[in-house]
This record gives C-alpha cells, structure tokens and sequence, in this order.
C-alpha cells in the first residue's frame, strides 16, 4: 500500500511525502517508484501515528469491567473510528474478583488480537486510592495497597499490567510504589488527598506519571501547592489530561502545558461506554451515570469519566492553544508510546515501525485508520 502526496506528522515537522507500507510495516518513507500498489491519495491530508490511549474505560455501551473478549473487542472497534490505534482498558475500583477477571480477559485480548485498536495491557485505575478523592470510583471496594492485595487483583496475568493508579499518601502505598516500580510498572499518582510532601515522597519512591491532571487531586494554592504542585514541581514525573473542556477550562490546560511542556503530557479520553452513543443513563464501575450535553456524572453530580474521543481532544487543544500541530500529535502518539514502552515499534511514522496510521483534514477530520497496515476504517 502506498500513501502519497500527504502531509507527514514528525515529532519536530510536518512535510510533504510518501509512505509505502508492507507487511504491516512502514517500510519505505518518500520512495515513490513501485507499481501494482493499492494507492491512498493524502493530497490536503496529514499523516499521524495511531493515537494511544493510556486511560478508557469503555465506548459503544461496553464496559471493561463487563469482563467479556466481547466489550474488549467491541470497545477497540468504536475508539478505531476516531484514530484510536491502540489502547489500555481500564479497570475501576470493584471487587478483587471483577478486576482480576477483567485483567485476565484484557491478557487475552491482547495476545488474540481485536477487530479494532491494539491492546497493550491493563492500567488499573483503583483500588488502592483515597476515600477522600473517590471521584467516580466506588468506595464500598477499597482495600490497603499492599504487595499480597496486588497480587490478589492481578493473579497470573501480572504482565500485561502496564500501569496502576494509586494515593501515595494511603498507608502502605510507599513500599508498594517501590515494589512495582522495580518491576517496571509505571505508577500513577492519581484520586489523592496527599499534600505536596506527600505527593514528592510518592515521587521519591517510584511515581512517574498522575492520572488525570487537576481531577481528584489536592489543588495548587500559594501557600499549599498540593499534588498539582508537586506535578508542575517535577521533572520525575508526567501527566495526562481529559481535554474535553469539561475536565479543565482550556486557560488552564494552557497553563498546565507551559509548565510541563508537550514531551510530558498525554492527552487521555477516559472515555466510559457512552462514548459514541447518545445521552441517557448508563453505569460506570456499577454506579448510575447520567449522560447529557457532553458531560458524564454520576447523579451525585460528580463527573464520571468522559465520552470523549482522542480525535476530539486533539482538535480541542488545536483550537484553544498556540501549539504546532506536531507538537500536539506527539502528545497523543509518542508520548503514550514512551509510557507503554513501545516507542522501538509505535508513536513515530518511521520506516519499520508498525503501520498503524491516521489520516485526517485541516479540521481533524478522521478520512482512514490503519492498524497493522490494514485499513480499518475509511471516511
């Protein structure tokens, strides 16, 4: 397959080129001598990686935490329609049981493939967070951060953990934090009353990343920087943001990119399982969710994840910051792919890489998705 005469999305430029794709490869970049090739004209188009999203939960009325290859498969389907080239479902805080159910058949979604986006594994979000900054999360399933409750939600299938969201201020948390950061998971400060002590001992011990910037965390005041703080005080640590305009006003999305800069943020959905569907009621984690004008709450009022797209969170940064759109692209591509430690393989257009690709207009306009150099879905 042959893509020609599109605008290439780098990490540092955009320029006029040609890809050729084989074997689910990217195998040659502005090489335009080959015959017998099914040919994509991008003429006005720009040529991105895949995006990646670090953080959903769901889209099409499925939930991971339905625990079926089904919702897995399903959800993948939905999110490749906006761009979405791979993924990690996303636990919520439940029962030990429901999460290492849904842990095993996130394992083997991503060993048996999907119809959709790619799975890359699991981030638990809960359920080792603070009662104080539930969010949408359920209260009623916490349980003590310790290395055997770890074990108890994750069973055999430890290595398809990519990531896991915890309160570093929660006892126990600390020497948890170390113990997986030793293994290689990333560890999220995330649904946190900690101070700004706490949030850099959190750091200290192995944090490399917090969940959902702004939301569920303890704020930056003057006198009392909290875990905001402690985020825009660090160099140690990334974050990631739900650009819906609903999460965070865009001034302070702009504030928030200043400070970190675009190589340490990630642009996430959080997207839940009325994501591409119409308003109405739903669930999230077991709880009601109302769904109305764009915004997901449990009928407490409290937000509930988002029905977001990466697609749309893109455009949103586009048109409510100054930033390049290259700089906007690598938050959503080769960011997400430097967390799931897959940027030798994704979230670069390179040659050999995986062909998972999108193509879209002026106006982020999604026109084909690629996945494993397989047009998936064509506008």
């Amino acid at each position: 397959m042959l893509i020609k005469n599109c605008n290439i999305i780098y990490l540092d430029k955009i320029e006029k080129g040609t890809v050729l794709i084989e074997n689910g490869k990217i195998k040659e970049i502005n090489h335009e001598n080959h015959e017998n090739c099914h040919i994509i004209d991008g003429t006005d188009l720009y040529l991105a990686p895949g995006f990646i999203d670090i953080h959903i939960h769901g889209a099409g009325g499925y939930d991971t935490m339905d625990g079926t290859y089904k919702a897995i498969n399903e959800i993948a389907k939905v999110i490749s329609t906006h761009g979405t080239t791979s993924f990690l479902p996303t636990t919520m805080t439940v029962s030990s049981d429901d999460i290492r159910k849904a842990v095993a058949t996130i394992n083997e979604a991503k060993k048996q493939g999907t119809d959709g986006a790619n799975v890359l594994g699991v981030h638990l979000e809960g359920p080792f967070i603070s009662p104080k900054a539930i969010g949408a999360q359920n209260p009623e399933f916490l349980i003590p951060p310790s290395i055997e409750n770890f074990n108890k939600i994750v069973g055999d299938n430890e290595s398809c953990v990519v990531s896991i969201t915890l309160a570093p201020e929660v006892e126990g948390a600390l020497d948890l934090i170390k113990y997986l950061s030793n293994k290689g998971i990333m560890v999220s400060i995330g649904h946190t009353k900690a101070t700004y002590e706490e949030a850099m001992e959190g750091i200290k011990c192995g944090c490399k990343h917090s969940t959902h910037l702004f939301n569920a965390m303890t704020p930056f005041t003057h006198r009392e920087p909290g875990v905001v703080g402690a985020i825009f005080d660090s160099d140690l640590i990334t974050t990631e943001t739900i650009s819906d305009g609903i999460h965070i006003s865009y001034p302070s999305l702009r504030v928030a990119y200043k400070q970190k800069g675009t190589d340490k943020v990630l642009l996430v959905s959080d997207a839940m399982m009325a994501c591409c569907m119409p308003d109405g009621l739903y669930s999230l984690g077991g709880q009601d969710v109302e769904v109305k004008n764009g915004a997901a709450r449990l009928l407490t009022g409290s937000l509930a994840g988002s029905v977001l797209t990466l697609d749309v969170a893109v455009k949103n940064v586009y048109n409510n910051s100054n930033y390049p759109l290259n700089e906007i692209i690598k938050m959503v591509t080769y960011n997400a792919a430097k967390y799931c430690k897959v940027e030798n393989k994704k979230g670069l257009i390179k040659e050999n890489y995986d062909a998972d690709l999108v193509l879209f207009d002026k106006d982020i306009n999604i026109k084909y998705v690629l996945i494993n150099g397989k047009i998936v879905h064509e506008n």
